[in-house]
């Protein structure tokens, strides 16, 4: 690689940045195997089996963009699990950045979570009071630290 951008003045592979928001659901019903009418509540009880959906995060990673910088989001509802879970996954995944946040907080708090750090990011009332989200305090942060990614690459 010759620097951050190539002779014909695309972005290298290692100033891509993949943000992950978020993953509709970790379960599915194959829609082989979805009724074709309404379940009709005389029959009883419903049991349903549901799918995992294919985690893509792996593929992403080792194939389609290994030099790309790459944040996934840990969503929990258990406090004492969120940091455990959330290095876990940097570890299998071998991804830069986890944001980690709890379902009761996740709109007014997170932690950036990265192999050597857990940075808190939180909403004063103030700023909820002026209507601002999560969202622009997680990537403000993260174009600084996808910025010094690049630099570490060149």
């Amino acid at each position: 690689m010759c620097g951050p951008a190539s002779a014909a003045g695309t972005p290298s592979r290692s100033s891509v940045m993949f943000y992950l928001a978020a993953a509709v659901s970790d379960f599915y019903i194959p829609a082989s195997e979805m009724p074709e009418h309404k379940i009709q509540s005389s029959e009883g009880p419903l049991q349903i089996t549901m799918k995992m959906v294919p985690k893509m995060l792996s593929p992403l990673v080792k194939e389609w963009a290994p030099e790309a910088f790459v944040i996934s989001f840990k969503l929990e509802t258990d406090p004492l699990i969120l940091i455990d879970k959330s290095l876990k996954a940097l570890e299998k995944y071998r991804h830069q950045v986890v944001v980690a946040n709890i379902l009761e907080s996740r709109r007014t708090s997170v932690i950036i979570v990265t192999k050597d750090s857990q940075t808190p990011l939180s909403l004063s009332d103030e700023e909820i009071a002026q209507g601002m989200e999560i969202e622009e305090k997680i990537v403000s942060y993260l174009q600084g630290q996808h910025t010094s990614f690049i630099e570490k690459k060149i």
